[in-house]
């Protein structure tokens, strides 16, 4: 079956933290954030918040997709109702015009739901999409395109390869998760065991593949041809 395989970065990391990852094609945004959580120590804000905000820009086709529910109202909001807010924005003093015309802009960028929309078209076209997780810290990454197979045989995705240890959740973006390897690191430190016992309220674990592709067999939104004889097969004997 069609797969990607991809190389996920996180933007302004030193050293730099990365993935290879194989993932079957007709997987969702939402499929892809899953997989960029799994193969990091991200959760999606658990165990603290019900969820992050997080976006995919595909500025190229004027798309936003994201699980900002606000941002996807307020789009729908204009979408039913543009001539009306055209036409209420002419009446705008002079000084707050630039203002209201980068508001417009804004609004006429279509927002897409991550469970809504495909990655194939935009990631074989773009060769690379950017992702932004959680806007307090503001995670960066950069998802690569590094090859199409047609020989996958799994419904689920596959780390091949990476390095270096993800952060934990809100450890306050890259500066805070530097801080905090000093100190996790450093038994002297008069914080060594509390930021020892946060980590482990956060899940944190160092890189390990093995424990990753555990977890990302729990992404499967496709079986394959070949998986459906085996289990045939398996149930038989």
């Amino acid at each position: 079956m069609k797969a990607y395989q991809i190389k996920i970065e996180l933007t302004g990391s030193d050293p730099l933290i990365w993935r290879r990852v194989i993932m079957p094609a007709g997987a969702t945004f939402n499929r892809l954030h899953d997989v960029i959580q799994t193969v990091t120590n991200f959760e999606s804000g658990y165990p603290r918040e019900a969820f992050h905000l997080f976006e995919f820009d595909l500025r190229d086709d004027n798309i936003r997709v994201t699980n900002n529910e606000e941002a996807y109202q307020e789009h729908q909001h204009f979408k039913k109702n543009r001539k009306a807010i055209e036409e209420k924005m002419k009446d705008v003093p002079r000084e707050f015009a630039d203002f209201q015309q980068a508001q417009l802009e804004n609004l006429k960028t279509v927002i897409r739901k991550p469970t809504g929309i495909k990655i194939d078209t935009y990631i074989e076209r773009y060769g690379e999409l950017t992702y932004t997780y959680d806007f307090g810290d503001d995670w960066r990454f950069l998802i690569m395109l590094e090859e199409v197979k047609e020989d996958y045989y799994y419904g689920y995705p596959t780390l091949i390869d990476g390095a270096q240890t993800a952060p934990p959740e809100d450890v306050g973006g890259l500066r805070g998760y530097y801080e905090f390897l000093n100190i996790y690191h450093n038994a002297s430190h008069p914080d060594h065991e509390h930021i020892r016992n946060w980590a482990k309220e956060q899940s944190y674990r160092e890189y390990d593949e093995e424990h990753i592709n555990r977890m990302l067999k729990f992404i499967k939104y496709k079986k394959t041809e070949w998986e459906k004889i085996n289990t045939t097969n398996n149930s038989n004997t």
